[in-house]
This record gives structure tokens, C-alpha cells and sequence, in this order.
């Protein structure tokens, strides 16, 4: 049986249940790197550039703590997934980035819309280097996809639910790869949880609507990403009582777009959180606990 390894990293969050589905349906073996740790953040950074972003540091300590317990490691390359947007650099130089990196077998699978290049011929084409026919890896992508579609729609009835509770609410704005990170948007969300706010998650969005619900606060944005989570303050702002951005060091796009951000959205606390190798944890607990008690001091929320 083919093993394939998936770094926890990165893409993962907002992929993984089309990717490992896909490669169960193929009756592949799946490993997922473990939650980010210390050792994995500096395994990353002594194999990054120096001006790499903390979130693709991390993507190569991952990648490194699978080698040699996979026959093939999964790194997509993402350039474009919608007409006339881009992704950031990072998703399409990875697959040149791992392979000049490691010494180790890479299955990918590449989406270009502007170049005609979609996702379904791209996970076909992957099925066909694991030596499975066309028929198959159709079928094997088709039921990924509705499960990862079926999967997305429970998470957006579990956070309407959410966000009808009597708690103080709290919007998450980050990428998936940043608030689900163990040493990233993990803590923050534990904090929040501790201390009686509910959080609500800016990637359980239907981005179908993402660029009307974008253009309020800016119409030339072409990032996908980013443009998402812009939609998604739009759509949750009038529900929420407050606004985190959290921004992995130095990431260019979420830095034009945070800025665009806080000028445009009014009448709603935000803050925006930066984190990098270095960052300490006091400052951050420091920084979170005045921003709760801005939300509570306007919610009319008393405690103690």
C-alpha cells in the first residue's frame, strides 16, 4: 500500500478532508505530521530564508518531520483557484521550494484557472502517477468533494448556533493554516474559550459570496485568501463584538490587507495580533486581556 505524508501545515487545514479522503478512496495510507511544536518551528527556520513568513517556516519543519516515513509527501501548487485572482507566492513556488529543499518523492497536483488548469483534471492526473485509471480517481475526487462540501455546511450550521449564545463573541480573522496552529491561533482561541468569549472562525464562511461581501471594504484586493476574509468580516461583523486579526511575520498580503481592514470597519473594537518565532506569550496574554475587557466593558458583561 502507497503511504502518502501530508505536512499539518499550511494548506492542510483548509484541504485535508479533500486530500485525505481522496487518497483513502484510492486505498492509499495517509500520515499527517504532528501539531506544530518547538522543534518542528526550528527545524523550519534553520531551513527557511531569513525573510521567510513564521506560517511557510513552519511548512518545511513539517515537511522535514516527514521524510523517510512516506513514499510520496503531498505539496500542492496553488497559483490561481479563481479567474482573475492570484494566490500568494508561497503556494506557488512550494512545490520548487520542497523539491530544491529535500531529497524525497513529491506527489502534487496544480491549479492555474487563468491557465485552464482545474482542480478536478489536477487530482485525476494525481490518481493516474499512483497508477489508478481515470474512472477511479474521478470517483475517488467527486465523493472527496462532497464529503469536504458536506463537512463545511455542519460547521456553518454549528456556528450560527454559536453565534445565537449569550456569550460575548469574538471574530477570528486569519488564514486556516494560522488558527488552527498549535503555536499560532491555538492559544488565542484557548484564551478566549477561558475566559468566556465564543469564537467564531472567519474560515467557516461560504465563499461563494466572498467577493460582494469583500468589495465594502475593498474592491481591488486579487488575493483569494485574503479577499475571503474580507467578506467574512462583512458578514459577521454586525453578529460579533469584536475583531482579532492575527498575521504570521512578515506576510505581505495580510499586511495590505489588515491595514485596508482597520481603516474601513467602524463602530466594532479590533486588534491586530503579529506572531512570530520570537513572540512571548506574556505580551500576548497581556495585549488579549485588555482587548477582552474593552468587549466586555461594552457588552455590559460583569466577572468576579
Amino acid at each position: 500500500m502507497i503511504t502518502i505524508g501530508i505536512p499539518n501545515a499550511l494548506l492542510f487545514h483548509k484541504y485535508k478532508d479533500l486530500w485525505i479522503n481522496f487518497f483513502k478512496e484510492l486505498d492509499c495510507n495517509v500520515i499527517i505530521s504532528n501539531k506544530s511544536n518547538k522543534k518542528i518551528l526550528e527545524d523550519g527556520c534553520h531551513l527557511a530564508q531569513d525573510e521567510a513568513c513564521l506560517s511557510l517556516k513552519l511548512y518545511l519543519g513539517h515537511v522535514n518531520s516527514l521524510i523517510g516515513k512516506a513514499d510520496y509527501i503531498l505539496i500542492p501548487r496553488l497559483i490561481s483557484i479563481k479567474k482573475k485572482e492570484k494566490m500568494c507566492t508561497n503556494f506557488a513556488l512550494l512545490y520548487d521550494l520542497v523539491n530544491n529543499t529535500f531529497k524525497t518523492k513529491i506527489i502534487n497536483y496544480n491549479v492555474d484557472i487563468d491557465k485552464g488548469i482545474n482542480e478536478m483534471d489536477s487530482f485525476i492526473n494525481m490518481g493516474l502517477e499512483l497508477g489508478k485509471s481515470k474512472k477511479e480517481a474521478k470517483k475517488a475526487y467527486l465523493k472527496a468533494k462532497k464529503i469536504e462540501k458536506d463537512l463545511l455546511a455542519k460547521k456553518l450550521r454549528e456556528q450560527n448556533i454559536v453565534l445565537k449564545s449569550k456569550y460575548p463573541k469574538v471574530l477570528l480573522v486569519s488564514h486556516s493554516y494560522n488558527l488552527y496552529d498549535n503555536l499560532i491561533g491555538l492559544p488565542i482561541i484557548e484564551y478566549l474559550k477561558e475566559n468566556h468569549i465564543d469564537p467564531i472562525f472567519s474560515d467557516i464562511y461560504d465563499n461563494i459570496k466572498a467577493n460582494y461581501e469583500a468589495s465594502s471594504i475593498s474592491n481591488s484586493i486579487y488575493w483569494t485568501y485574503n479577499k475571503e476574509l474580507m467578506g467574512a468580516i462583512n458578514h459577521y461583523k454586525n453578529y460579533v463584538d469584536g475583531i482579532i486579526l492575527i498575521t504570521t511575520f512578515p506576510c505581505g498580503p495580510d499586511s495590505l490587507s489588515n491595514e485596508m481592514i482597520t481603516k474601513k470597519v467602524k463602530d466594532i473594537p479590533i486588534i491586530s495580533i503579529i506572531i512570530d518565532e520570537l513572540n512571548n506569550s506574556s505580551g500576548l496574554i497581556t495585549r488579549l486581556e485588555s482587548f477582552i475587557d474593552i468587549i466586555n466593558m461594552k457588552k455590559g458583561v460583569k466577572h468576579g
